[in-house]
């Protein structure tokens, strides 16, 4: 591969709703530019860019992948992103480093859930956008009727739509693509050209004036031009398109059917014409000594290179993708990791394209490529010089709400666990683990049942760890509601010397602390100096639970009075019957779980707001407001949290998939008697199970 510089480069994610072909679409592209000798097929396994076990197995894109495209001297980095809204971290990460959009849409499906995520994050990223209305070839493909979608959906969120690109023919018989702006027909891949076919004539001719108006928006000397002469030259309406789609005033419309490669190279033509070079793409600062400093793409300022992908494998080692935003990298040179404080040698510098690694000496301003081997640096990481500290801002991952509960398989895997949850979530920004404190479960969070899932697999094909999941435990809180009294014997006689201890104390309930322990002794039944033993008994029962296997708190403790024996008493008889007081207190005293309540936001369009509503309801929640925003509601409600274990999937499926929420723990509230039941049933099962193993 040659070497490119700063203003050769292009570097475009594709983003779009998942099957809308955009796998395909970069294996078009590769082979029109004559990198491969035959077309990949998804459902054969044979793609460059999913090259995963897991992507073959499932037919679907996973992971991001770049496909390097050499084209009419420039270097176009294409970054395939997954379009399933459980990959979300693949797509966000994808965008964080490209300097457009190009966002593909089904010419059957038109627009779908996916297409307004990918806008919404392509916004969230300030980056121009293309629109392709791809798979042209299908049996129902409509053009005009995807096109006026588009139109519509563009104008809503404030912006132009344009069209580049005509169909010549469609369904079967679409067989190339009249371009606008030349005013010529690429036929098939587009590595043949002709002219406008009659039919078209007037169509074309209509798109260009429209086209010419657009550009002469983007500056006031070609627009006097314009008014004066009526027309641009093809270099001026270029210039001009360029600075409105870079503004993203307006959205250029393509179409191409990536399946059969034809549109391929007119597609890339334009990547070059009208995307951004990083010299012109979106403005990146950085975090320095004193204070934010803005990114200069050129090889001569100090380095900042953000990590914004990070893999490992048992056979090829630990790859780490990044993309230099100012200053170069050089092949076995040294680089600072600011996040880490750590210094790393560069060995292994390479562009990577699908599964093949390409070497290269030195990475230029703007460019995205890998390394290999690195020992401390992870996603999200920024390396920069030693002698000029910088730190690029993460972009925001959204919260990872679908828990399981993740247990091994074998005691070898037992051992294994922490290490590699430890690695998966190092990897993906959008899983977390960490061990419940209260529920002492190992807990995994994602973006919803195939995202856990493709971890699992993972986890075993890479680490060689069997990992099961089921529903975690809802980390419930034991209390009283009123005050109670009781009193234990505790006394045992079997040969040698005996055991003896009586406690008699008081609980009531403490809001204004976790546990409280004093004593009223008076007179010489009990002496004082077996208090702390009788502490320690209760306190490991409050640990433990009183009645559903759960911690309790907000307890006062009042031992009153007791007796003792002279030989046969000892601290471990008052420890239990200490707790066993306890228990017995707790019992009359009102007893009752407590559980976490959450405040959830919900994103939903208009149309699903009362679905949504009832829904919520069911599931006990408590509305506490609604807000509006671009057609959709945001619902605030108090939800406990174990209504909400599977609500990512559920609310999917109630909006169409256009539905997201957010929650964060809010207060700990009682849980309904009808509720509490079979908790504790439960708990009693499990006790009594254990006394007879």
């Amino acid at each position: 591969m040659k070497e490119y510089t700063t203003e050769f480069l292009r570097n475009i994610a594709l983003v779009s709703h998942g099957g809308a072909g955009k796998t395909m679409l970069a294996e078009a592209f590769l082979h029109a530019t004559k990198a491969t000798t035959r077309l990949g097929k998804v459902e054969d396994g044979t793609t460059v860019s999913d090259y995963d076990d897991e992507e073959h197995r499932r037919k679907i894109s996973i992971y991001s992948s770049i496909i390097p495209i050499e084209h009419r001297d420039h270097k176009i980095n294409v970054i395939d992103a997954p379009g399933y809204t459980d990959f979300v971290g693949e797509i966000i990460s994808a965008l964080s480093v490209a300097d457009g959009a190009v966002i593909l849409v089904d010419a059957v499906s038109g627009i779908e859930v996916g297409t307004e995520l990918a806008w919404r994050y392509a916004d969230e990223f300030n980056l121009p956008r293309f629109f392709v209305i791809n798979k042209m070839d299908r049996d129902n493909a409509n053009f005009e009727a995807t096109y006026d979608a588009i139109e519509e959906f563009v104008k809503a969120h404030g912006k132009r739509a344009i069209k580049v690109h005509l169909p010549i023919g469609e369904k079967q018989n679409f067989k190339g693509v009249v371009d606008i702006i030349g005013m010529k027909s690429y036929m098939g891949d587009g590595n043949t050209t002709a002219d406008i076919p009659a039919e078209l004539k007037e169509a074309a001719e209509a798109a260009h004036f429209a086209m010419v108006e657009a550009a002469a928006e983007g500056e006031d000397e070609l627009m006097e031009k314009y008014l004066e002469n009526g027309s641009l030259t093809d270099a001026e309406m270029v210039r001009g398109l360029e600075d409105v789609v870079y503004a993203g005033a307006f959205v250029p419309v393509f179409c191409a059917a990536g399946g059969h490669e034809v549109g391929a190279i007119a597609l890339l033509n334009d990547i070059i014409d009208l995307l951004p070079s990083p010299l012109n793409g979106p403005k990146r600062v950085a975090q320095g000594k004193s204070g934010e400093e803005e990114l200069k793409p050129s090889d001569s300022e100090p380095l900042a290179a953000y990590v914004w992908k990070t893999t490992a494998d048992p056979f090829v080692g630990k790859m780490t993708y990044f993309r230099v935003y100012s200053g170069s990298v050089q092949a076995d040179g040294h680089v600072w990791n600011q996040i880490k404080s750590a210094d790393e040698r560069v060995s292994g510098l390479h562009f990577q394209r699908g599964k093949e690694a390409i070497p290269a000496k030195v990475i230029h301003a703007g460019d995205l490529a890998a390394v290999s081997k690195l020992t401390v640096t992870a996603t999200g990481d920024t390396l920069c010089d030693k002698g000029h500290p910088l730190t690029i801002q993460k972009p925001k991952f959204p919260a990872a709400l679908y828990r399981v509960a993740i247990t091994p398989k074998s005691q070898a895997d037992a051992a294994k666990i922490s290490p590699t949850l430890a690695r998966l979530c190092e990897e993906d920004m959008t899983l977390i683990w960490q061990n419940d404190p209260i529920t002492h479960e190992t807990v995994l969070q994602g973006m919803g049942d195939q995202h856990i899932d493709v971890a699992l697999h993972r986890a075993q094909a890479k680490f060689q760890v069997g990992l099961s999941t089921h529903e975690p435990r809802i980390a419930y809180r034991e209390g009283i509601t009123r005050k109670a009294s009781a009193q234990y014997r505790h006394k045992k006689q079997s040969g040698g010397s005996g055991q003896f201890g009586e406690v008699h104390l008081r609980i009531e309930p403490l809001p204004s602390a976790d546990f409280e322990f004093t004593d009223e002794l008076v007179g010489m039944n009990l002496s004082k100096s077996y208090l702390p033993p009788i502490e320690k008994g209760i306190k490991a029962t409050m640990e433990r639970g009183a009645f559903a296997g759960y911690p309790m708190s907000n307890v006062k403790v009042i031992v009153y009075d007791g007796k003792e024996h002279e030989v046969d008493s000892k601290p471990v008889a008052f420890e239990i019957a200490g707790r066993e007081a306890f228990k017995l207190a707790v019992h009359e005293a009102g007893p009752v779980l407590f559980e976490p309540i959450m405040n959830v936001r919900v994103t939903v369009p208009d149309a699903n707001m009362g679905d949504v509503m009832s829904d919520l309801n069911t599931r006990r929640g408590r509305v506490q407001g609604t807000d509006s925003e671009h057609g959709n509601t945001i619902i605030v409600a108090h939800v406990p949290m174990a209504e909400l274990l599977r609500y990512t999937t559920q609310l999917r499926s109630i909006t169409g998939g256009r539905g997201y929420f957010t929650m964060e723990f809010d207060h700990y509230d009682t849980v309904p008697s009808h509720i509490t039941g079979p908790i504790i049933e439960a708990h009693k099962k499990e006790m009594e199970a254990k006394k007879e193993e």
